[in-house]
């Protein structure tokens, strides 16, 4: 369960060390985090180009300590994308691997140099497995199937840094994006008039806008909150809804349905991700404070379309 505690929460500004900077999301984080007047350095994995990017090897266990020098905070969004590839058994080996590496190591690095910075891990609501018509809040326990063990065993890689510093996991639900995410790819069928609901379309879908997304992250890194974070809109939605609605938006139809069988046979095991059932809510965030410019999925559709 998440906590509020004020262990060590930042002002805005600082020094922040992200992972996973060059991603959908970790781009548009450091924009945010540098127009919220942070000093933003960028974990490479190859040599740095210039003095705000620091060299690292998570999967040979390399991180100069000294890199975590000044930093307020760190976020780690680092790993292998769940939707990339087939799931086979080389990659569910390095979706794990690409995880807890990246968070292991920087944990280790806190714990090692008794840096009070904060840690913000990336998660996933994964973590709950496909939980049918159950409201699922932070205090909900784990799930069954592969990607709630991932997340698990993600979540446990920050144990090290838990002993000196504050560590928020961010469950991140379904993120919507026009260039990228789930609606990217959805976007071109829905203007095509070719999309539909996925499976039986009664699926919980806990999604978030990719500017909530970025906003919630920055909160985090300035925020007290303990534990698991669901960054998630306050108002899930089924998967024919959310799809209905952007297709309304966008003018087009929305009445063919994907077979749950087709999608299989497309993505393998990341389908069921898209027909697992999640109707989660964001308590730990609302508590903290924290506001969503796009609550609704009208508001979503509004605004991604637009």
């Amino acid at each position: 369960m998440s906590e509020h505690l004020d262990l060590h929460p930042a002002q805005p500004g600082g020094t922040v060390l992200v992972g996973g900077a060059s991603g959908l999301i970790g781009s548009r984080l450091v924009s945010a985090l540098q127009a919220d007047g942070a000093t933003v350095r960028r974990l490479v994995r190859r040599e740095p180009r210039t003095p705000e990017e620091v060299a690292w090897s998570p999967a040979e266990g390399r991180l100069d300590p000294a890199a975590l020098d000044d930093v307020t905070a760190v976020v780690v969004l680092s790993g292998a994308g769940v939707g990339d590839h087939r799931w086979t058994r080389a990659y569910t080996r390095e979706l794990v691997r690409s995880r807890t590496s990246s968070v292991s190591i920087v944990a280790a690095r806190l714990a090692q140099a008794g840096s009070s910075a904060r840690l913000v891990t990336a998660s996933a609501v994964g973590y709950y497995g496909d939980r049918g018509e159950d409201v699922l809040t932070e205090s909900s326990g784990p799930g069954e199937g592969f990607l709630a063990d991932l997340c698990q065993a993600w979540e446990r890689a920050a144990d090290p840094a838990r002993e000196v510093t504050s560590v928020a996991h961010a469950r991140t639900g379904i993120v919507l994006a026009p260039e990228g995410g789930a609606l990217g790819r959805l976007r071109p069928l829905i203007r095509l008039g070719v999309a539909g609901p996925l499976g039986s379309g009664r699926q919980w879908w806990p999604w978030i806008t990719l500017e909530d997304e970025v906003r919630a992250l920055v909160h985090l890194t300035r925020s007290g909150v303990t534990g698991p974070v669901n960054l998630t809109a306050p108002e899930p939605v089924r998967n024919r809804e959310l799809i209905r609605t952007f297709a309304a938006a966008m003018h087009r139809p929305a009445v063919l349905p994907v077979p749950a069988f087709a999608l299989r046979a497309a993505l393998g095991g990341f389908a069921g991700d898209l027909l697992a059932s999640q109707r989660v809510l964001p308590e730990a965030l609302l508590a903290d404070g924290f506001e969503f410019t796009s609550p609704t999925i009208e508001d979503a559709a509004d605004a991604l379309v637009a």
